[in-house]
């Protein structure tokens, strides 16, 4: 078949991690050889389908379905529609080394379970009728015939609970909401995703962003809240751009505004730039910095539930807690709630990071072990040396060692094996690092981000610094140790937010596990 005769379609995705690696580059390639090649080339930019090690990946559709190849770097272009690229888009196989094969059929992608993630690398993000056609809106639509009341018993039924870290149940959190009178309520989305090894939150905005907006106006109409709120951290400007359009276009759809798909009933979402700070994570500090005022943490009572936004009742979720939403109204909360293992229900975008040889994002039901994440999915270290830990849940989250890879990923699992879920990030590092540096990193990460309200936290990080020093100096080993682990108990029991709270997890786990770190030895 003459090239003049090809009609072709192909997808490089506009995410972030793809951008990094050249995606641009790579489209503005394809689109000259297209030119010279007589081939009448649609390009759709598309979301990460989250196997970040083989970004910029280009996928071209055929008779048979998409086919992946990958990575592609600039220069690779030429040679790759001289092995067929664009005659693959005609029933021609190509014969380039980079071709993968059917992308569904990837190993990677079969073994996921896909619920909110379904779309991502799928649709074109901005497309309204790509979302429409692949599912979107249905939730919505189902939730606007349903009373609030029966929206909260789905969601409660489902099981979701918080996947900002907390893991607090969401159904309990919306009826407190529901239930509390006032003349105006708010959806507050914590967006500020600051946690090391964690992009969840930054790949479902810039690749599938009504979600998150259709997962809010759910969560509006189930608690009488008719505006929203996404708190997002600056250093997303990407996110930015595309969840900013996405809103745009879903108010001049009637997606969004004061008649949601005609139904009369009123919704609307905001986007708000956070200034960097790591404690703006924590609900109250985020709720302060919405409101104009410096990001300090608010003590507890009363609850953002009752006393949130403006003083008014507020249901403050993480992005991946309002993007389950939806797939629970329209499929229901019992088939959510039959994923997963005991009261950890559902789906974990898991996130890789760190030294693994394939990073990315894998989404699975809640159950899975660290090995099986490591292993299976991340194909081990990059360097190819002996996994020595990983931190699950970011950096207040514990370092786990080789000898509890066969941790299930669960709530509950994690928090007997002396760690914590947290947004389900992981970073591995190898036989080389020493454990005792990572201990201090995580007192200094806390004295840099502290909010300083609280004297445990302001104050013991500071300190906690000094004393891993001395303890790593070994002047008087006996006496620093007892002194940490003393000065860390003071942290975890009156600490006013998790800041302070949890960072003596990195730092006893790393102690505990990796003594010899600390000797020296």
């Amino acid at each position: 078949m003459s090239a003049e005769a090809i009609h072709a379609r192909l997808y490089v995705p506009r995410d972030s991690a793809a951008l990094s690696m050249g995606a641009d580059e790579v489209a503005d390639a394809l689109v000259q050889e297209a030119g010279e090649r007589g081939v009448t080339l649609e390009l759709v930019r598309n979301g990460s389908r989250g196997m970040l090690w083989l970004e910029p990946l280009v996928e071209v559709v055929t008779p048979q379905g998409r086919v992946a190849y990958g990575p592609v770097a600039p220069e690779q272009v030429a040679a790759l529609c001289d092995a067929g690229l664009f005659d693959e888009a005609a029933g021609k196989a190509g014969s380039h080394a980079l071709r993968l094969g059917a992308t569904e059929q990837l190993p990677w992608l079969q073994k996921q379970t896909r619920l909110v993630f379904a779309r991502v690398g799928v649709t074109d993000p901005l497309s309204l009728g790509d979302y429409t056609a692949n599912g979107g809106l249905a939730g919505l639509q189902n939730a606007l015939q349903m009373q609030p009341s029966a929206i909260v018993e789905a969601v409660t039924a489902s099981g979701l609970r918080g996947r900002g870290g907390a893991g607090f149940p969401a159904g309990i959190k919306w009826k407190t909401v529901l239930g509390a009178t006032a003349d105006q309520k708010y959806v507050a989305c914590n967006a500020d995703e600051g946690d090391s090894g964690t992009f969840s939150d930054r790949m479902l905005m810039e690749g599938d962003p009504y979600l998150l907006l259709e997962g809010m106006a759910i969560a509006g109409l189930a608690v009488g809240a008719t505006e929203g709120y996404v708190y997002l951290r600056s250093e997303y400007p990407d996110a930015h751009a595309v969840l900013t359009t996405a809103i745009e276009r879903a108010r001049a759809a009637g997606w969004l505004g004061k008649d949601l798909l005609g139904s009369g009933k009123a919704f609307d979402v905001h986007v708000r730039l956070g200034a960097g700070s790591y404690v703006c994570g924590e609900e109250t500090a985020m709720l302060e910095s919405l409101e104009g005022k410096r990001g300090v943490v608010r003590a507890k009572p009363p609850l953002p539930a009752l006393v949130g936004l403006w003083g008014k009742p507020t249901v403050v979720n993480n992005v991946m807690t309002l993007a389950s939403v939806p797939w629970i109204l329209q499929h229901g909360g019992a088939a959510y709630a039959a994923k997963g293992v005991g009261r950890s229900k559902g789906t974990l975008p898991f996130q890789l990071a760190g030294n693994v040889k394939q990073g990315g994002l894998v989404e699975v039901p809640f159950g899975v072990t660290l090995r099986q994440l490591l292993e299976d999915f991340g194909g081990g270290t990059r360097s190819g040396r002996p996994i020595k830990a990983v931190q699950v849940g970011g950096p207040l989250g514990a370092w786990l060692p080789a000898g509890k890879l066969d941790t299930p990923c669960d709530y509950e699992a994690l928090a007997a094996a002396g760690g914590l879920l947290g947004h389900g990030g992981l970073v591995v590092v190898d036989d080389s690092v020493n454990m005792a540096k990572m201990a201090r990193y995580a007192m200094e990460f806390c004295a840099i981000e502290s909010c300083g309200k609280c004297t445990p936290c302001r104050i013991g990080s500071t300190r906690g610094v000094e004393v891993v020093d001395r303890l790593i100096q070994g002047q008087d080993r006996a006496a620093d140790e007892a002194l940490l682990r003393d000065l860390c108990a003071t942290m975890t029991s009156a600490s006013l937010c998790a800041m302070g709270g949890l960072t003596p997890l990195p730092v006893l786990s790393a102690l505990d596990h990796f003594a010899d770190d600390f000797r020296g030895r």
